[in-house]
């Protein structure tokens, strides 16, 4: 008869810990959102006076980023600055996803494309902006862990398919804007065949693991688009099937040379 006042202890304190965790993170994430607030102001080149809208920082404050990392810790995930999220890949700093959904212009009535689902972190900021999200992924367990994070937090209006971003997703379209968070050297045509006149593709355009121009494109008329340079970013590099495929083999044949040489050495110890 001991055991049942133990448990109800029990699993208040679990309770009382997990609504403490929640405080924490509301404190963070609002600290969070004023910190990408004054940031667009000191950065009002970019912007210019009108910064970041309003309508974006509340999809930002409303967004569980700490859910979107492997840690799940409020203090890594509400800092702005990328975070890793394994096999490569990063979350993208705050700031940065903020400004490409302010850049991209979403509307209510808009169907959007992303390429690069990552952690689904800019899916579900986006999400909140438009009528439907379609993200795409090439890294099957990305993709997997993605649209179970987006499910299980009820965005119903995100839908993540594992395939080739460079070819977009016609299916889905055609898009009022395009959100591309990876690196390429140019636009890839066919992203910019599916969106719609008037529509916006917005990505970081130069060499992968380098110093990249965020780049908004902007569909003014079948075939003919306007380009501008909007900041200075960092974003790992978009990888196409083949070249992944290609980047596997590479690492594979590395493998087996390092693992070939050892046991060599050990033969001629």
């Amino acid at each position: 008869m001991k055991v049942l006042p133990l448990l109800v202890v029990a699993m208040g304190v679990v309770a009382w810990e997990a609504t403490a965790q929640d405080a924490q993170c509301v404190r963070e994430r609002v600290a969070m959102v004023e910190a990408i607030r004054a940031y667009a102001r000191s950065a009002a080149g970019v912007l210019g006076q009108q910064g970041l809208s309003e309508k974006v920082l509340e999809a930002v404050a409303q967004t569980k980023r700490h859910l979107f990392i492997p840690e799940q810790s409020c203090s890594i995930a509400y800092a702005d600055r990328p975070i890793p999220i394994g096999l490569g890949q990063t979350i993208s700093q705050p700031y940065i996803v903020a400004l490409m959904t302010q850049l991209a212009e979403v509307a209510p009535d808009h169907v959007v494309l992303e390429v690069g689902t990552g952690s689904g972190y800019q899916a579900a900021i986006l999400a909140q902006l438009a009528r439907k999200v379609c993200s795409i992924e090439i890294i099957p367990q990305l993709a997997e862990t993605a649209a179970k994070t987006l499910r299980d937090l009820a965005y119903d209006n995100v839908s993540v398919r594992l395939g080739d971003g460079y070819d977009g997703w016609p299916e889905c379209g055609p898009f009022d804007a395009v959100v591309v968070t990876a690196a390429l050297g140019e636009p890839p045509p066919p992203l910019i065949e599916q969106l719609k006149v008037g529509g916006r593709l917005v990505m970081p355009v130069g060499p992968g693991y380098g110093t990249q121009q965020l780049t908004v494109v902007e569909k003014i008329a079948p075939g003919k688009t306007t380009t501008r340079a909007v900041a200075l970013v960092r974003f790992v590099p978009f990888y196409a099937f083949a070249k992944l495929e290609a980047r596997v083999e590479q690492v594979e044949r590395v493998r087996s040379v390092s693992l070939a040489t050892a046991r060599s050495a050990v033969r001629w110890a």
